[in-house]
Order: C-alpha cells, then structure tokens, then sequence
C-alpha cells in the first residue's frame, strides 16, 4: 500500500496558529510526515481518506497516567487517595504484579487510549524489577501508541518517605541502551522521580541530574493533599538552579502564587489531572492559577481504576471547574458572571500542544503542521450527540466523547479506522487480561513478583 495518503474534504483544526482552522481542506501525508494542508489539494498515487462531515484534529496528549492500573478498570470509584495508595501500593495489588501481567495492563491501556483518541501518553510507572520494566515497555510497544516511559521506583511503604534517599534504579541505563537509544521513534523516556515531597532532597536532585544526563523528560508531583503546602518545593528547586523545561510538575494544586510563577518563567510544564484531583482529596485543580502567572497547563487521565482513559472528560473537567472558581468570585461579589473565564479553545490547547510541549515532543507533535509527523484523529459530526455541528472546537470539548472517533492516525499509520481499532485481536487482549486479573484476585497482597 501506498506510504502516500490524503486526508480529504474534513473540518481541520490545526492548532497552528499559522494555518488556522480550515472549514472543508486536505491534508496530505508521506510516510510518517504532514506534508500540505490546503484545500483542493490534487495529488495522485495516493490513497484517499475520505474526511467529509468529520473534525480532523491534532491527536490528544495525554501528560500523566499511570498505564497499568487499566488492568483494575472501575476497582476504585469511591477511593480517596489514601484509599488508593494503600489498596494499589504500599503491598497491594501492585506489588502482586508479574511481569506477564505488566505486558497486558499496558498493552490493554494503551490500547484504551487509542480507541479515544488519545495518540501520545505519559506512562507514569513504578518499578518492581528488569522484568517488570521490560513488560511495561513492551506493552506500549505492542500497542502502537505514541508515548514517554516514565521509569521510577517501586511503591513500596518507603515510597513516600521525605528522608528516604532510595533512587531510580540504575538499570535505566539498560532501559535507555536497549529501548531508547534513538530519539527518532514513538517511545522516548523519562524519569518518573519521587521528588522533594517524597524523598530525601538529596536524592531528589541526584534524580533531577540522572534524568538530564539520559535527555529525559523528569516527571514528579508536588504540592497537593496535605504532603505539600508548606514544602515550597518549587522555591527550593529555583534556587537550586534546577528547574527548567525538561521538568513536569503533577497536580500543584496547593502551591503559592509565587511558585506558579518560577515553574511558567523557568518553562517547566504543570499536568492538572482535574477529576482526579477533585475526587480523590489532591485538592482544587489549579488550572486558572498556573494560567494567571504566565503558564499553559497540560492535562492527564493519571487514575484509570477510578475514571476512563479519555481526555474529552477531561477538558470538560478543567474547563468547568476552572469557570466555577471565577464565577463564585464574582457572585461573591454580588455581582453575576457577564463573561466566562476560560474559553474550550484553550481547554483544546491544554490537551494537544500543551501536552505536547510538556513531553518535549512539540517538534514532532501537538498540532496539524506541515514538518510534524501525522498524529491525528477524525471525529464524526454527523453522530447525533454532535449533529449538527455550529462550533467545530466547542463539539470536541464539550458534547464529544471516545464514541464519535472514528479514525486515529500514529504518525501517519492508521491505527483505528471506522470506528474499530486495527492490528489487533482484541479477544486474545481481554484473554491477557482477564488470566491476570484471575491471578491477581488469587495472591495474597505483598506477594512481590
């Protein structure tokens, strides 16, 4: 087949600033790369995507999710986060956790992630050996998804412990030689590190180090619950000279004004995880205060026990809540909202170029742009929870959800088309994953693989 595709007659929105939104245009793609965007495009040996009545739009970057808890989908709905840390870590079902069963939890979430739309996730992983690391990987690889192995360390008690000095294991050195040696593929790596709120600072740092000198996204979270509000991690990493883009802060829900500011002038990313964060206790999602002092927010689905792996949700969580905290302001006031804060548009943004950005991934992906590689989705207009279509961006983030996708596109391969994912039995998926499940409903918890 023809490496040469054209994406026709669809609804594109760009998120390039430069382009635009095009209401009825073609998108032509070699191989792995966007080449045009323009309408009437005529080309020939090519095989055509028929994109009329369809919204065709950058895929969604998804900054934080822990993969493998896909394995326990609906396990956690009424979980607060102690709930969740002591039933998952701590000697949990995590810690029961074969290397078999880390093949098919992830290859199964990232296979969920697809089907909505999502081409490029975050894997937020904790470790519990090689194996284990080896099984995660190769999940995702299996998959087909576009995504960041965020490697950590195992979620022991210790796990949270501010004097604790336990760091990513060395063998990310051998996870970088075997998997990760080209920067020119769908996986990179990152560091999934405890932090300054989880660990010894020394350890922190040594971390923070470790990660740059393997060029990888550093992954932590700070500043929510009650672990954080009085930590001024993000202060102690600005004075130490540490903070910068290659850093990605999770949650901040608790954090002081001034340190919104360090983290958006040093370029350093924030994931909000706004459902999440509002069920489980992290605290208030703090989307509005990160935008106040100069930063753009990514988004993450982060606990897939306790919420689905799709980000339409969670652009509408962001937004609302976000639009709820100024419009109390103003009825506080007396007064009544006259304009809403945010608009869906920068909700989109949050979920595409943002993430894309925070990955360090924004050369290759997070907008339709002739250079970029082709990770893109197709959403139906016609589907009666969106038709008839009066406002394309507001569709997607407020009426949309993983039903109306149609098509994904990773890096110009089709992965799902017609509304069903391609490359993959998805019987023998549910098989892996249903021996697992048996398994770990058999082992006594603390039963370390």
């Amino acid at each position: 087949m023809s490496t040469r595709r054209v994406i026709k007659n669809g609804y594109i929105l760009t998120l390039d600033h430069s382009i635009g939104n095009l209401e009825r245009a073609d998108i032509l793609i070699e191989g792995s790369t966007i080449v045009t965007i323009q309408a009437g495009l005529d080309v020939s040996d090519c095989e055509v995507i028929d994109a009329t009545d369809m919204i065709v739009m950058p895929g969604f970057v998804d900054t934080h999710r822990h993969v493998w808890e896909s394995l326990l989908r609906t396990i956690g709905t009424d979980w607060s986060l102690p709930n969740y840390l002591q039933s998952l870590y701590y000697g949990g079902i995590g810690s029961r956790l074969r290397p078999v069963d880390c093949h098919a939890a992830n290859l199964l979430g990232a296979l969920e992630a697809l089907n909505a739309g999502v081409t490029t996730v975050l894997d937020w992983s904790m470790i519990y050996s090689p194996e284990h690391a080896d099984a995660l990987i190769s999940g995702l690889q299996a998959s087909g998804i576009r995504g960041v192995f965020a490697y950590g360390v195992s979620g022991e008690t210790e796990y949270w412990d501010r004097e604790s000095r336990k760091r990513v294991p060395q063998d990310v050195h051998r996870i970088k030689r075997d998997y990760f040696s080209s920067e020119d593929q769908l996986l990179t790596l990152g560091l999934a590190i405890r932090g300054p709120e989880f660990s010894s600072w020394e350890a922190t740092v040594e971390d923070i180090r470790l990660a740059r000198e393997l060029n990888a996204v550093c992954s932590m979270h700070v500043g929510f619950g009650n672990w954080g509000p009085h930590d001024r991690s993000i202060e102690k990493l600005h004075h130490a000279g540490l903070l910068g883009p290659d850093l990605n802060m999770v949650h901040a829900n608790t954090m002081s004004s001034d340190e919104y500011r360090m983290l958006a002038e040093a370029g350093a990313s924030l994931s909000v995880t706004p459902e999440i964060e509002m069920m489980m206790g992290h605290g208030y999602p703090a989307t509005g205060r990160f935008l106040e002092h100069g930063g753009i927010p990514a988004l993450g689905v982060d606990v897939v026990t306790s919420t689905a792996g799709d980000m339409f949700a969670q652009m509408k969580f962001a937004l609302q809540a976000e639009r709820a905290r100024v419009n109390q302001q103003v009825l506080d006031a007396g007064d009544m909202p006259d304009t809403l804060h945010i608009k869906a548009e920068q909700a989109l943004q949050f979920a595409t170029t943002a993430g894309a950005r925070a990955l360090q991934l924004e050369h290759k992906i997070g907008s339709l742009s002739p250079g970029k590689e082709a990770d893109l989705i197709m959403i139906r207009m016609t589907d009666l929870n969106l038709f008839p279509v009066m406002d394309p961006i507001g569709a997607v983030v407020q009426f949309a959800h993983p039903g109306n996708v149609d098509s994904v596109f990773v890096a110009g391969r089709p992965v799902k088309r017609h509304g069903k994912l391609l490359h993959v039995d998805l019987d023998h998926v549910r098989a892996l994953a249903s021996e697992s499940v048996s398994y770990l409903r058999s082992v006594p918890a603390g039963t370390a693989q």
